[in-house]
């Protein structure tokens, strides 16, 4: 059984490192509320405008690392931060988007007349598949130790950007802070091209900013 990355987190030498989460611009499919997942959609105008703006305010934070899902809405949004930073992006798969089978391109509203017994379990927290894809348990499995993969090449007081979607990125730090995977929904969703901040204490990372980066604005597509 893999430790918790708390403990993993607390065995890591030279705190004071900072981990930024951020999640990719708008993309047609968020707009239309339609589950992503795994599909490839590309940023609309909106989003690279949002990707930009956002990329000057993280370039003033002078982050020594990025690291991105390879699907291209996240990649065109590092690409943006790498434009102004000169950082080379890595890619990486196991930051992609959590994969939701057969929900992928659907509506909630279609989700809810097709499937609408396995939606409501999931919205009460249950462990699903959701669409006979993945568990939230397996994506932070799969995206967590990335992130600490990366981290762990920073300097004592570095800053990792982490350029990814907002259903990993709720599961990362979830499994960062080390809470119970049915306490990760009350972390609350990212809005497009806002980011989360994470530094690392004494007692392992801890949460010091969540959906950062614009006044409050509506969530849309959160899981994708």
């Amino acid at each position: 059984m893999t430790a918790p990355a708390s403990a993993q987190t607390r065995r890591k030498p030279g705190p004071g490192r900072r981990l930024i989460l951020w999640r990719h611009g708008q993309t047609a499919w968020n707009v239309e509320r339609r589950f992503q997942g795994t599909t490839d959609v590309e940023l609309t105008e909106t989003g690279v405008g949002q990707a930009r703006r956002a990329a000057r305010l993280l370039a003033s934070l002078k982050p020594d690392a990025i690291v991105a899902s390879d699907l291209q809405r996240a990649a065109h949004t590092a690409r943006e931060l790498a434009g102004l930073t000169g950082l080379t992006v890595a890619h990486d798969e196991g930051l992609r988007e959590t994969y939701a089978g057969v929900w992928q391109g659907l509506t909630h509203e279609e989700i809810i007349t097709r499937h609408g017994e396995e939606y409501a379990a999931w919205k009460r927290g249950e462990p699903i598949r959701r669409g006979g894809g993945e568990l939230e348990t397996e994506v932070a499995d799969r995206a967590a130790p990335v992130v600490l993969r990366h981290a762990d090449k920073l300097p004592d007081d570095g800053t990792l950007v982490v350029v990814s979607h907002g259903g990993t990125i709720r599961t990362t730090i979830g499994r960062l802070l080390g809470l119970e995977a049915r306490h990760w929904e009350s972390l609350g969703g990212l809005s497009n091209c806002c980011w989360s901040v994470l530094g690392e204490g004494a007692r392992g990372w801890r949460l010091l900013e969540h959906n950062a980066g614009t006044l409050p604005e509506p969530v849309l597509g959160d899981d994708d």
